[in-house]
C-alpha cells in the first residue's frame, strides 16, 4: 500500500507542545535536566516560559514514551540510564532500523521511493547551514517515513517507541563538530541502497549509521556523562 500524499504534510505539522517536548528532551540529553530531577510544572512554566496546557501535554507525551517516568509521591522525573544501558538501547535501535530499511527497500512503491529521496534532500539546506535543530527535525521526518515504508505495522510501532526514548541522545550527537555533514553523507548512502532496492546493503549502512561506528558512540556516551557530572556539580 502506498503512502498517501497527505502523509508528508502530516509529518511536518508541529504544535507548541511538540516544541516544548523537544526542548525538554534536549535538556535531558545534555544534562540540564539531570537524572533523578523532578519536572515540576510550575517551575517549568517559569523556566521556558509557557502556559500550562501545552506544557502538560508535552509532559504527558514524554511520560508515554518513556523519556520521563512517573514516580509515587514525586510526580514526573528524569529517569537514570547508565552508559551501558544506553549502549544496549542503541544496539537494539540499530537492529530495528536495519530491519525497517531491509523491508522498505524490498516493499516500497515507486512513489514511496520518491518520498524517501525527497525527505532526505529536504535536510540538505540545514546540513549546509550546520543548523542542528533544523537538521534534526528533517531527520525525524525521514525515520518516521522509513518506518511507514517498511510496511510492518508492529515494527514501525516498536521502532517509533524506542526512537522517541533515544531522541534526546541522538539530537545531542549532532552537536559534535562536523557530525551533521557526516550524518548527511551516511544517510545519502542509505538512501542510495533503498532506491536500488538492495535491502541487505541498506540495513548494513543504517546499522552502522545508528551505532556511529564504534568509537564515535563511545565518545557520545562519555560526553553525556561529562555534561551530567558538570551540571550536578554546579
Amino acid at each position: 500500500m502506498s503512502v498517501p500524499a497527505s502523509a508528508g504534510e502530516k509529518l511536518n505539522q508541529r504544535t507548541r507542545a511538540d516544541e516544548i517536548r523537544d526542548v525538554i528532551e534536549e535538556h535531558i540529553g545534555t544534562g540540564v535536566f539531570p537524572p533523578g530531577m523532578r519536572l515540576d510544572q510550575g517551575s517549568l512554566a517559569e523556566f521556558f516560559p509557557v502556559s500550562r496546557t501545552p506544557l502538560r501535554e508535552a509532559l504527558i507525551q514524554l511520560s508515554s514514551i518513556g523519556v520521563t517516568s512517573m514516580r509515587a509521591r514525586r510526580g514526573i522525573v528524569v529517569p537514570e540510564f547508565s552508559p551501558a544501558r544506553l549502549l544496549e538501547m542503541f544496539e537494539v535501535m540499530a537492529e530495528l532500523e536495519a530491519m525497517a530499511a531491509r523491508h522498505a527497500a524490498r516493499r516500497m512503491s515507486d512513489t514511496e521511493r520518491s518520498l524517501m529521496e525527497t525527505a532526505h534532500e529536504e535536510s540538505r539546506p540545514a546540513c549546509e547551514a550546520e543548523d542542528a535543530d533544523a537538521y534534526w527535525n528533517k531527520t525525524e521526518r525521514f525515520y518516521k517515513l522509513l518506518y511507514t515504508c517498511s510496511h510492518s505495522d508492529f515494527l514501525a510501532e516498536q521502532s517509533l517507541v524506542l526512537f522517541r526514548r533515544l531522541r534526546p541522545y541522538r539530537r545531542l550527537d549532532l552537536q559534535s563538530r562536523s557530525r551533521i555533514r557526516k550524518s548527511f553523507h551516511e544517510r545519502s548512502a542509505i538512501v542510495d541502497a533503498l532506491v536500488a532496492a538492495d535491502g541487505n546493503l541498506a540495513a548494513d549502512r543504517l546499522r552502522k549509521h545508528v551505532l556511529i561506528q564504534g568509537d564515535r558512540f563511545t565518545d557520545l556516551l562519555d560526553a553525556v556523562g561529562r555534561i551530567r557530572r558538570e551540571c550536578m556539580a554546579t
